[in-house]
């Protein structure tokens, strides 16, 4: 019986194409949540390919419903989570042809208004061995079996976020961890994975507005540590009861990313406005010297009318945290704290009890950093991509020294998704489809380059020979040359081998970029 089981596995793998493994070793190669392995980015997998070609080299494509939530996998299934009309869906597709396996509506309690940018269905599901766990900002928690039978469903919410809710729930041992960061009443919280009963919900009380997924870390003695970002500082919270046991601050008043952990120490990146900038920043006067200079209504509180001329103003709507059109003493505060972060990459090393900020923080960097996409550390070189225009910095990690700065070649755009890395080679994928290849080591010309010609904004998953790009419109499966794929003929796209000649231009292009 157990030769059969060996022979149906090794069977199922060649059928998707790809390399037979070892239980042990797919388990290790697999990408279970928001950005891969502990939110690195970094995957194990090998045998990726270095082009991109709907001709040769797609697998498989599927019709997708809308979300910009990003593909995760278990052994044989692929999970999604969209949107069709008002419904909100969780989709399995089968890994190996494509096809979908099954799809479930969540319920839906309210629909929120986020910003455009956002949807309901932007947080990544999280993959355990025999479940998935998803959330809807519009819901809560549910989790499936991979057959797609409903376990259990736990109501959150509502919640008031600028921009709406995307942080991704994530599996440490038996536990889901969530972070709720919006306006008002953040809070982390831990969920048993098989009951959905709350194990232990911490209040983030300086934490606003925020969209970070976190990761985990063990120290060398104690218990596994859950980090999150949040406006301010990284957190540490003790994984078995919610304690925050220590904290570094110096981060920007609004995070988004997800830290990337490695060598024992962690790298974040956080970008609040322009006015965040070292030598940009506004200083606002104490609360009691505005209130008594322009508080015209006497009212103790200040309308966005008696506000001070300043750039300060066009903050108004973020700071007024209660939306009643006039801002207290304690969002007076916030704005003031607010205005005095900067935009940056810290890399900050772990451990520690309560404030670690002085003896925690080995480096910044201030130029160039992304809102949204997170940091990518592999094979020695720390990638940072800015959201806008294709900007790429190379730092070296251990010291903040900054290797190469210039833009992606001929993939200047927009882009959500986050780098990511395997086999050698760190992939990019723009808001318009265009996606670059790298080579691993900070080299700055193209292995490769297409387009997709559809939008993105969901981070790709590498497993198995396979890299997985979700679009607005379709999920694509990409892998070695291997005939055409088995969803017929894909729609046209372009694709560009790069070979280094002395026609090549030179790369990258040096000069100021900063917003």
């Amino acid at each position: 019986m157990a030769r059969i089981r060996l022979v149906t596995a090794l069977l199922a793998s060649l059928a998707a194409g790809l390399p037979a493994v070892s239980q042990e070793g797919r388990d290790a190669a697999e990408w279970s949540r928001f950005r891969g392995p502990n939110g690195t980015g970094v995957g194990t997998a090998t045998d990726l390919p270095d082009r991109f070609d709907r001709a040769t080299n797609v697998r498989w494509w599927t019709a997708v419903p809308s979300g910009r939530s990003s593909p995760v996998l278990s052994r044989d299934r692929v999970f999604l989570t969209a949107t069709e009309g008002e419904a909100l869906l969780v989709l399995a597709l089968d890994r190996a042809t494509g096809a979908i396996a099954w799809r479930r509506q969540a319920p839906r309690d309210r629909t929120t208004t986020v910003d455009p940018r956002n949807d309901a269905a932007s947080p990544t599901p999280a993959v355990g061995e025999d479940v998935v766990v998803v959330f809807f900002p519009d819901y809560g928690l549910l989790a499936y079996d991979h057959a797609g039978e409903e376990r259990w469903r736990l109501p959150l919410g509502p919640f008031h976020n600028t921009y709406g809710m995307a942080a991704s729930p994530i599996l440490a041992g038996d536990r889901v961890v969530l972070a709720c960061d919006q306006n008002r009443d953040s809070f982390v919280v831990a969920v048993d994975v098989r009951t959905g009963a709350i194990a232990w919900r911490t209040a983030r009380p300086y934490a606003r507005s925020g969209h970070c997924t976190p990761v985990l870390w063990t120290p060398e003695a104690g218990v596994e540590k859950v980090l999150l970002p949040g406006s301010f500082y990284l957190d540490a919270y003790d994984l078995d009861d919610g304690r925050r046991v220590w904290w570094s601050g110096g981060l920007s008043f609004e995070m988004k990313s997800v830290p990337v952990i490695s060598g024992g120490v962690a790298y974040v990146n956080g970008y609040g406005s322009p006015l965040n900038q070292p030598g940009a920043q506004l200083t606002l006067p104490a609360f009691d010297a505005v209130l008594e200079e322009r508080d015209a209504d006497d009212s103790e509180t200040i309308t966005k009318g008696e506000m001070p001329p300043s750039r300060a103003a066009g903050f108004f709507e973020f700071v007024d945290l209660d939306h009643d059109g006039a801002l207290d003493a304690a969002e007076w505060t916030f704005l003031q704290d607010a205005l005095a972060s900067q935009n940056g990459m810290l890399a900050i090393r772990l451990g520690g009890e309560g404030d670690h900020t002085e003896d925690g923080l080995l480096w910044s960097y201030r130029r160039s950093v992304p809102q949204l996409p997170s940091p990518l550390v592999h094979e020695g070189v720390l990638y940072m991509l800015n959201d806008q225009g294709g900007l790429l910095v190379t730092l070296d990690p251990e010291t903040g020294k900054v290797r190469t700065r210039g833009r992606l070649r001929d993939a200047v755009d927009n882009y959500f998704a986050s780098p990511v890395a395997a086999d050698g080679k760190v992939f990019f994928v723009s808001e318009t489809g265009i996606v670059t290849v790298l080579p691993a080591g900070g080299s700055f010309e193209p292995l490769m380059q297409c387009h997709l010609d559809e939008t993105c904004y969901a981070t790709p998953a590498l497993v198995d020979g396979a890299v997985l790009v979700r679009t607005t419109e379709h999920l694509w499966c990409f892998g070695a040359d291997r005939g055409r794929g088995t969803g017929g003929a894909a729609p046209g796209s372009s694709t560009r081998r790069r070979t280094p000649g002395p026609d090549a231009r030179p790369s990258p292009t040096p000069g100021p970029h900063d917003r």
